[in-house]
């Protein structure tokens, strides 16, 4: 089956709200190597200006991929997900992420298109906090490998 285009322009409901907490953000800068002191000590993070512990930048991917479930689990779409490889992600950052934040994510695809027998979609994710302040936009490409 291959993916529907007319799902471009598409915006999902809003997620529920996640709470950034500090040994979230801790645990995440181990498991990825970041030794920044402002992931791990909020001493160190205040002497830089920010209220609380600095998520990494691609923390938010944390938020990002459970809400992606809204558009991977839409049946009307077509993806099959036993078939999808990662193609591409990016950020575009309004403000950090800090503990403390709860985020709200809002899913819209911007592309479906085809080439070479597989399906490419391309997702982007806002991510405000639940007072509506915009925090983060990430961009998604996945590739639903076509029928060998």
């Amino acid at each position: 089956m291959s993916l529907d285009p007319s799902f471009v322009g598409r915006t999902y409901p809003p997620t529920a709200p996640y709470q950034v907490g500090r040994e979230k953000i801790r645990e995440f800068a181990t498991a990825i190597g970041a030794t920044d002191p402002a992931h791990h000590d909020l001493e160190a993070a205040q002497a830089l200006g920010h209220p609380d512990l600095l998520a990494p930048p691609t923390f938010p991917v944390i938020v990002t991929m459970a809400a992606s479930s809204q558009i991977v689990e839409d049946p009307a779409l077509g993806i099959d997900y036993s078939r999808v490889v990662h193609g591409d992600q990016r950020f575009a950052y309004t403000r950090p992420v800090v503990a403390g934040d709860e985020l709200v994510c809002t899913n819209t695809i911007e592309d479906v298109s085809t080439r070479g027998g597989h399906g490419f979609l391309t997702t982007r994710t806002d991510v405000t906090t639940v007072g509506g302040e915009p925090v983060v936009a990430v961009w998604s490409k996945i590739v639903v490998r076509g029928e060998a």
